[in-house]
């Protein structure tokens, strides 16, 4: 691990630049303590640093949970209170690890996902508003209410009550961070824009303070940690949870949340960093989970936010040069070292530098461009989920905007379903029509009312080809319609009905007993009956007799 510890130590150094603005952006944003961000970064850097599998991503707070806590520690009415939902919320993960449920994230659709960052990101920029423009009164600890919902209220009274110092400071970095993605500013990126965005806000706050004209913002508008004399003062900064709230459901609630959310984030930045690595290592996924579980519960067990394996920090991880798991780690420690001597320093950054770091990081997540992707790319069946899901996030919360998502999403999908049973070819000749129904691959009793529809509709005198050959299931339901038609209403018509590819055996539950579908259907043989024993078991899969 130490083999390329040059290249491992400048990506750390760079990685902690990034990582400190972040990690008190995102306790700002999610209503918590600043000191329990730092307190993830150094959980997420040194623990799940040593513990992960993952060469190259970084773990620590991550915005798309913002969103949760915020609402949580409203709930909950105590941070300490919520961090048992931290701690049950690595437990779970934990669980889900040795349950090898790696793999949960592959089934939630692209939509919805994208919806959830897209809405995650609009929350982000709305609760950072107030912090961007100076206004600092604290009765807007949550942006949802329970009962009333997303109020525009809070928007307003920030508009109605802007500092303009904290607004200067927050347009310039805003300002910077927009130029540091452009050609211009490409030989001097080395530098993390955050940094810059941070530094500037110091200093031209001291040039307010030196230069009067009411733009000085004062101790209300500045980051607030904790300053230690001494090790046993610095380590009673730590938070530790109020084992009481364990016996509040919403606790538990909560922290089934939180692991599902934080590791479907995690799954999906491990994917997307194995897939950024020079070496294309694969990260095992459920030894993943684990790390990721123990992370939770310790960061829950001395004051810190919830953790997750984030995209942000380990693109710059990698682009830095990282070459092993060391770099994570050196982050880390760098963050303890920093937050245990200088946190004088730290206590001069303004929020609204903070705020513009992150609105813009929100702005990343739902820009204009995302959604005319899902648009362009998938057409209402996409776009309808993921803009449903967004806008639910932001209205309703994170659970219920997943929830509605996943719901529209599989409205589609079996919509769809229900529309490619068959392909429909209709023929004339000069002794008739002939009509040919080609089976799809699977066809379900979600195609039943379809097929229905379409054998009703056969005009009369024609000749009907059923073709199953390329069909690998038929649900029995469907069999059954298929039979009732060749036995009355075809002979109604006057309809001539083939059947071909029906030459797969079922095997009924009676012993030394084959039932020919294709034989019972043109023949009207009697169908077999469903037994006690479970219907489903009958219809296996077609062998191909």
């Amino acid at each position: 691990m130490f083999r390329y510890i040059k290249n491992d130590f400048i990506a750390g150094l760079i990685v902690f630049l990034i990582a400190l603005p972040l990690c008190l952006g995102i306790a700002l944003a999610s209503g918590a303590p600043l000191f329990s961000g730092i307190v993830a970064g150094i959980i997420g850097g040194i623990v799940i640093g040593s513990l992960s599998r993952s060469s190259l991503s970084v773990t620590g707070p991550a915005a798309g949970l913002t969103a949760i806590v915020l609402v949580a520690i409203g709930d909950l009415g105590a941070f300490d209170i919520f961090l048992c939902s931290v701690i049950v919320a690595g437990a779970v993960q934990l669980l889900l690890g040795f349950l090898k449920a790696g793999s949960i994230a592959n089934y939630f659709p692209g939509s919805v996902i994208e919806g959830m960052l897209a809405g995650i990101g609009m929350t982000i920029i709305i609760k950072q508003l107030p912090d961007a423009v100076g206004y600092t009164k604290q009765n807007h600890d949550r942006m949802v209410d329970a009962d009333d919902g997303f109020s525009m209220g809070i928007i307003d009274d920030a508009l109605a009550h802007i500092e303009p110092g904290a607004a200067i400071i927050a347009l310039i970095g805003l300002t910077i961070l927009i130029l540091w993605q452009t050609k211009a500013f490409s030989k001097i990126k080395i530098v993390p824009a955050g940094v810059i965005v941070v530094l500037s806000g110091v200093l031209l706050n001291w040039i307010f303070s030196t230069g009067g004209g009411g733009l000085y913002l004062d101790k209300a508008h500045l980051v607030n940690l904790p300053v230690a004399d001494n090790l046993a003062g610095f380590l009673n900064h730590f938070t530790f949870p109020d084992v009481k709230g364990f016996a509040n459901a919403k606790v538990w609630q909560t922290g089934v949340v939180i692991a599902v959310v934080a590791s479907i984030e995690t799954l999906l930045c491990i994917e997307a960093t194995d897939k950024l690595d020079p070496q294309k290592r694969y990260t095992p996924t459920n030894h993943e989970l684990k790390a990721q579980g123990i992370g939770n519960i310790i960061s829950g067990l001395i004051g810190g936010l919830p953790v997750t394996s984030v995209i942000v920090r380990s693109s710059a991880n990698i682009n830095a040069g990282a070459r092993t798991k060391l770099s994570t780690i050196i982050h880390g420690i760098l963050l303890l070292v920093c937050v245990a001597t200088i946190p004088v320093l730290l206590n001069l950054i303004p929020k609204a530098s903070l705020a513009a770091i992150l609105i813009y990081t929100g702005y990343r997540l739902c820009k204009p461009a995302v959604f005319v992707h899902m648009w362009k790319e998938g057409g209402a069946t996409q776009f309808i989920p993921f803009a449903a899901t967004a806008i639910a996030v932001v209205s309703l919360d994170l659970l219920k905007g997943v929830s509605i998502g996943l719901v529209l999403s599989i409205f589609f999908i079996l919509r769809q379903n229900m529309r490619i049973p068959y392909y429909f070819q209709r023929s004339s000749y000069s002794n008739g029509e002939l009509v040919k129904l080609t089976l799809a691959q699977e066809v379900s009793f979600l195609n039943k009312a379809s097929i229905k529809e379409t054998l009703e509709k056969l005009p009369g005198n024609t000749t009907v080809i059923i073709d199953a050959s390329h069909t690998e299931y038929i649900d029995f339901d469907v069999l059954d319609l298929i039979r009732d038609f060749q036995s009355s209403k075809a002979q109604d018509k006057n309809i001539k009905l083939s059947l071909v590819g029906f030459k797969n055996t079922y095997k009924v539950p009676q012993p030394n007993s084959s039932w020919n579908i294709e034989s019972a259907l043109v023949n009207n043989a009697e169908v077999p009956k469903r037994t006690a024993g479970g219907y489903r078991k009958l219809l296996k899969q077609l062998t191909g007799a």
